[in-house]
């Protein structure tokens, strides 16, 4: 694997010329609380039949969330009669599923990025990420937006000229295929706990709690890789997950139509938002590599099975809600949707990028016609170096300490909203999300408080909101 390791400079007397009081740990927790262990064995034991039973409503109960659980009680249904009525395990769904995420590992892995030597602005090829808490940086190849253009090529050539296969062929094949990502979860995420053990890629970048049940699902290794460039949670994170997002939208619109003979305006705005949504991830592969998820967790079951199963079915139920109920909303309604989904969009991407120029520049910049203010801080890594930090207090990242996540949670309600008030279903989103994002900050900032100690203290008194001024 190819790193480098940067280290403090030591000055003359063989002493580091920066100081911090002590060293900080950081990084996913070391010891496990009773709490986190009964959440770690909830998550593990019901998410499953979470992501089944939001399935299984759509498919079998016009998408009502209690209406299952009412025949239930009626004793009109029972448990081994809704299993029997759900499509089974198929090998055609596996077939589909082993080509496409063949096709993803071939991209990732063989098709190095070009895309940035024409795009102007856009960054990809070989690229820096962060420094792990054992102090190494990972060099990735950031091809994302190559892929996703490449295999929406592919899907609309297919749709209009080739006929190799039918655009509905996701939601036809929809809960086999679900069967096919449980296992392809459970697969990588158990070898990369195995691997952990007998080989890992980074011995020192390793966190063994102590409990099995938290290790495999948080996972023990930061960056585990199987040769030079396959990183576990680049890969995954973003392919094939994120990648399928946009075609499993497509497969729904394709859907729409060919039951209704037309595809309503919700539908459209379902696909718009996500997909800007999508594009986004992928124009900015390069500075995701600086985000939580490769910064701080490590490759578990929690990001292997959440990515290869919960993203792409519980971050798509609009779409499918709108095959089973197509809501064709007034010009009023679809317009509100549409500015609130820009809006969040514009508030996430321009507090990202503030925070981007700012790490680019080092502080030297200007935001909103004023030169950057900010913190700054000093911490340690595992391997004894030390490291100078700052904290940006300018711009949105003055107004809360996670202005971001607000724009985030701002677009996901405008996807839940596309669908009308007629079900609960379609906002399941806006509730895991809230829950997400406010546990990532109480989170992201325990960690912060760790690693940076009483610098975090003067950011917070500088900044003292997270996600709403004035009440959060």
């Amino acid at each position: 694997m190819e790193t480098t390791r940067r280290r403090a400079q030591q000055a003359s007397n063989g002493k580091a010329s920066e100081h911090v009081e002590q060293s900080a740990q950081w990084g996913r927790a070391w010891e496990v609380d009773w709490f986190s262990l009964i959440s770690v064995v909830g998550l593990l034991i019901f998410a499953p039949f979470i992501v089944f039973y939001f399935v299984m409503a759509c498919d079998q109960f016009e998408c009502s969330v209690s209406e299952p659980l009412l025949q239930l009680y009626r004793g009109d249904v029972n448990l081994l009669s809704i299993w029997a009525r759900a499509p089974s395990f198929t090998w055609t769904a596996a077939k589909i599923y082993a080509i496409w995420v063949g096709f993803q590992v071939f991209l990732y892995l063989c098709v190095p990025d070009v895309t940035h030597k024409f795009i102007p602005g856009y960054v990809g090829g070989v690229q820096d990420g962060a420094r792990t808490p054992a102090g190494l940086i990972n060099k990735y190849e950031i091809n994302g937006l190559q892929c996703w253009l490449i295999t929406h090529a592919l899907w609309f050539a297919n749709a209009h000229y080739f006929h190799w296969f039918s655009p509905t062929i996701i939601f036809d094949n929809w809960i086999p295929l679900m069967w096919c990502t449980n296992l392809l979860g459970y697969a990588v995420s158990t070898f990369a706990f195995v691997k952990a053990y007998i080989f890992p890629t980074n011995p020192e970048d390793c966190k063994f709690t102590g409990n099995v049940f938290y290790n495999y699902m948080m996972g023990i290794e930061f960056n585990p890789r199987i040769g030079k460039w396959f990183d576990f949670k680049l890969f995954f994170n973003g392919r094939p997950g994120i990648v399928a997002w946009t075609l499993i939208n497509l497969s729904y619109m394709s859907k729409q139509q060919e039951l209704y003979g037309t595809v309503t305006n919700s539908m459209i705005l379902v696909n718009i938002l996500q997909g800007i949504y999508v594009l986004d991830f992928f124009w900015n592969e390069a500075w995701y590599l600086k985000t939580i998820d490769i910064c701080h967790d490590h490759f578990g079951w929690y990001l292997g099975w959440g990515d290869c199963v919960w993203l792409p079915y519980l971050y798509t139920l609009q779409g499918l809600y709108l095959v089973y109920h197509p809501v064709q909303l007034s010009d009023a309604h679809a317009l509100a949707v549409l500015l609130l989904g820009l809006l969040g969009y514009y508030i996430f991407r321009s507090t990202n990028h503030q925070k981007d120029l700012f790490r680019r520049q080092d502080g030297s910049c200007t935001i909103w016609g004023r030169k950057a203010s900010f913190i700054e801080c000093s911490y340690r890594s595992a391997d004894g170096g030390l490291h100078r930090s700052k904290l940006l207090t300018s711009g949105f990242w003055g107004v809360a300490r996670h202005f971001n996540y607000t724009g985030d949670l701002m677009g996901s309600l405008a996807y839940c909203a596309a669908c009308g008030f007629g079900h609960i279903l379609p906002y399941f989103y806006i509730v895991y999300m809230t829950i997400l994002l406010v546990h990532r900050c109480v989170r992201d900032e325990h960690r912060c408080s760790s690693k940076y100690g009483k610098d975090w203290k003067r950011y917070t008194d500088a900044v003292p909101y997270r996600l709403i001024p004035g009440v959060f």
